[in-house]
């Protein structure tokens, strides 16, 4: 129960340190994770109202109704156009320049979320994606637990690896997510760690990093857990967004 409770509290930290607006929205597809996440806000006292995409009569729209007949919370849902799905899909992948199937599942649900958030005028919405580790929530990880602890580290090393192919210019030395950026001037290096700690400072996910005129090696990890995360992925992939 103590380990249950420490949780809660981070998960509940974490959320009241990066949210700011009261009223949001959730990005709610029914499974634990975005359930648990619902309810954790609602508690804290967010004004929420769950969001919810799908085409017409999926499965999605469904399960999403039936688990909040017993949350009870607003609840808006966006049904999809497939006329005009393809064409935004395909848009959706030049723009973020990858065939990684994860990541244009993720960005073309967050577009229709989006979206959804955006004619309903909330500007801030809050998703337990990624969290499936924590929760169990996939099968893959129930039958890992079954098994054992090495077994669940080896599905999330697994996970790690899988995102790393598609971290361009990143690579391991020494167990540390490892690049060496390279800018125009000084100005420019400068100008990049100043956007970058803004970032940094929100995530509490703090790099190794050194700077000498137009160049700047950055290396991350996390020292906690002795190696490579989530958050140190996380953070390479905003770098490589700034």
């Amino acid at each position: 129960m103590q380990q249950e409770n420490k949780l809660l509290i981070e998960i509940q930290n974490s959320i009241s340190f990066t949210i700011t607006d009261k009223k949001i929205g959730i990005a709610f597809s029914g499974g634990v994770d975005s359930t648990v996440i619902s309810k954790i806000c609602n508690d804290l006292g967010y004004d929420i109202t769950l969001l919810t995409i799908g085409f017409p009569g999926s499965h999605d729209i469904l399960f999403a109704n039936n688990v909040n007949d017993y949350l009870n919370y607003s609840h808006k849902i966006l049904e999809i156009d497939d006329i005009s799905f393809d064409d935004i899909a395909s848009k959706i992948r030049k723009k973020i320049k990858t065939n990684d199937l994860s990541w244009n599942e993720n960005c073309i649900a967050f577009y229709y979320i989006a979206k959804l958030a955006q004619s309903l005028g909330i500007k801030t919405v809050v998703t337990a994606n990624g969290i499936d580790e924590l929760f169990c929530g996939y099968n893959a990880y129930k039958e890992a637990i079954e098994i054992g602890e090495n077994e669940v580290l080896k599905l999330m090393n697994l996970k790690l690896e899988n995102e790393l192919k598609n971290l361009s210019g990143w690579s391991v030395v020494n167990d540390k997510l490892h690049k060496n950026f390279e800018f125009d001037d000084f100005n420019q290096a400068f100008g990049f760690m100043a956007r970058a700690s803004m970032h940094i400072e929100k995530m509490n996910h703090h790099p190794e990093w050194f700077n000498v005129y137009n160049k700047l090696t950055v290396d991350l990890m996390t020292h906690d857990a002795g190696g490579i995360t989530q958050n140190d992925i996380n953070l390479a992939k905003i770098l490589n967004s700034l």
